[in-house]
């Protein structure tokens, strides 16, 4: 199954040698300094190679689930390691990248070209954030504070945005959730939960910029929180059950 992104690029290299389900190939020029490259999204297995590879493997490096060579060769290390990330992600866990597994690991454009318009992800994204950082978000205020106030809902939010503006952080929205010990609701599986409108329309607040934490980059449960380095961090304000801190 593949479908075909267009992106403008200043200058092409063509890109040869690429197995069954790999990535690109250079079709037509426009007219100007911007050339139109067309690349071709596949689902990716074992013996795939190519850019798309390459983005999962350093994904999943930066997230601690792949050790190997970030080398844009879909090998027996690489499976592993995408069945470990759909294993802990709630995904079926069959070491093969489609839109699901693109999803969650937040490679928007290659899910958008798999995607047939369907589903809730595919709500509209706002202030530059796309739809699937949009749909991931909700997912994460849902499943981390759906029995706070909405207040202490976008508060979630705004500490995801300002860690995606953070250099101490990724900086995709993606990255920040999926960071390996980050959020409680991934380790413990309820980050697969279908948000709701509530959350969706939090997050949508927290994208377009109110963020009732005034800065922070951390948020901890006093009653439940087992860290004693969270305890050390500077706090800010407390909404809710959550105090929130830089």
């Amino acid at each position: 199954m593949k479908k075909t992104l267009m992106i403008g690029a200043l200058s092409l290299v063509l890109l040869g040698g690429a197995a069954a389900g790999g990535t690109a190939a250079i079709l037509a020029h426009t007219p100007g300094d911007a050339a139109l490259v067309a690349v071709e999204t596949a689902v990716l297995r074992q013996g795939s190679t190519g850019g798309e590879v390459r983005e999962v493997q350093r994904r999943l490096k930066n997230w601690g689930y792949y050790t190997g060579a970030v080398d844009g060769i879909f090998g027996a290390g690489t499976r592993r390691a995408v069945v470990a990330f759909q294993q802990k992600n709630g995904l079926t866990a069959d070491g093969i990248v489609g839109k699901a597994t693109y999803r969650a690991l937040g490679m928007n454009d290659s899910y958008n070209a798999l995607d047939d318009g369907g589903g809730k992800g595919q709500q509209g994204g706002v202030n530059g954030y796309t739809s699937s950082d949009l749909y991931l978000m909700a997912k994460a205020i849902y499943a981390e504070g759906r029995g706070e106030s909405y207040t202490g809902q976008v508060a979630i939010g705004a500490v995801i945005v300002n860690r995606v503006k953070s250099p101490q952080f990724p900086n995709t929205v993606a990255g920040v959730i999926y960071q390996k010990g980050a959020f409680t609701a991934v380790d413990d599986g309820q980050i697969n939960l279908e948000p709701n409108e509530t959350a969706y329309n939090a997050a949508r607040d927290a994208m377009n910029g109110w963020d009732p934490t005034y800065g922070c980059l951390y948020y901890y449960n006093p009653a439940v929180a087992t860290s004693a380095w969270i305890f050390e961090r500077q706090t800010v304000t407390v909404i809710g059950k959550h105090v929130f801190a830089i």
